[in-house]
């Protein structure tokens, strides 16, 4: 363990648009930190590496948190397997070697549960990594996710460096991506549900069979997590972030329904992919660092609901058709 963070430390979020990112931002701005670079993809593109290094070694961030990823659900993941693995790889090599030559003090890599073998035990302990084939849906996204964990372990053990891996479970909240066909499932039956309730529909429709069981963390969770991880002053490793419980597609889709108002039948279509039928983290080693989530499944849904009604993402012309 090192000292803690100063207030005044230079930080650089990548990805800081994005959900995970601009939560991150808020939290340390939340934190008291002062000194927080950001750049928009028209400012830095990160699949440019010389502009990657030029930027890193000009701003000098004392720590960077790696949020920036080319990210979607089944559908996408599945349909995009070249963009998926080939822009994260080029962002998150081009992020962590810049940290490496400027020589940060710290580096965050933010990766996603979906690096587990897809029948792996459950719930999901980190040394399960690499111990079995992948979930074929995504299997692109998951090996540069995996190779960005590999990456920081690497170099850490090599040069000395302190890069440490977050692989958070099923993000969802404010800024979250609500297109139907390229994002995540809490998202998507968000907006359904509410298009649905606009319309009065009888019924809605829910992708797959609503068996499959998924973990769902409230991205401000997410947040405190990462900081806290970069602030305990972690010199390597990995670790789950979620929020210790799971549930059926089913029962998240009624929740939501709840939430949203929407008083029609559900569904479901079998002829869409479930992908794995039970993903659960084990957050054993995150919450052994005195972290534990604030917002249960209800609650969360509840203040993303308030997040999306605030964005265009609801508009009336979108709920048209």
């Amino acid at each position: 363990m090192s000292e803690p963070i100063p207030h005044d430390a230079r930080i650089y979020v990548a990805g800081h648009r994005g959900m995970a990112g601009s939560a991150i931002v808020r939290r340390l701005a939340e934190r008291g930190y002062t000194d927080i670079v950001t750049r928009t993809r028209t400012e830095l593109d990160l699949a440019n590496q010389s502009a990657v290094h030029e930027f890193v070694q000009t701003e000098r961030p004392a720590y960077i948190f790696v949020a920036a990823a080319k990210v979607g659900g089944i559908a996408a993941n599945n349909k995009f397997r070249a963009d998926f693995i080939y822009q994260n790889l080029v962002i998150e090599t081009n992020l962590i070697h810049a940290a490496f030559e400027a020589g940060v003090a710290g580096l965050l890599f933010l990766g996603s549960s979906c690096i587990y073998p897809r029948d792996c035990p459950q719930p999901m302990r980190e040394e399960y990594l690499l111990t079995g084939p992948l979930e074929q849906t995504n299997e692109p996204y998951a090996i540069a996710k995996i190779a960005g964990v590999k990456l920081c372990e690497s170099f850490n053990r090599q040069y000395g460096t302190r890069f440490v891996s977050a692989m958070p479970t099923n993000l969802y909240g404010p800024n979250d991506n609500y297109d139907l066909e390229n994002s995540h499932v809490l998202p998507a039956l968000l907006r359904k549900a509410h298009e649905a309730k606009l319309r009065g529909d009888a019924t809605m429709e829910v992708w797959g069979s609503g068996r499959p069981r998924r973990e769902f963390l409230h991205v401000e969770d997410m947040a405190d997590a990462v900081i806290l991880m970069m602030e305990r002053g972690l010199t390597d490793g990995l670790y789950n972030v979620g929020s210790g419980t799971d549930v059926t597609i089913e029962e998240l889709a009624r929740t939501i329904v709840d939430i949203v108002g929407f008083r029609g039948e559900l569904k479901f279509d079998p002829s869409r992919p479930d992908g794995t039928m039970q993903k659960l983290l084990d957050i054993g080693r995150i919450r052994a660092l005195g972290w534990q989530p604030r917002f249960d499944l209800r609650t969360g849904i509840a203040d993303a609901y308030r997040a999306f009604l605030k964005s265009s993402w609801s508009a009336p012309q979108r709920a048209a058709g």
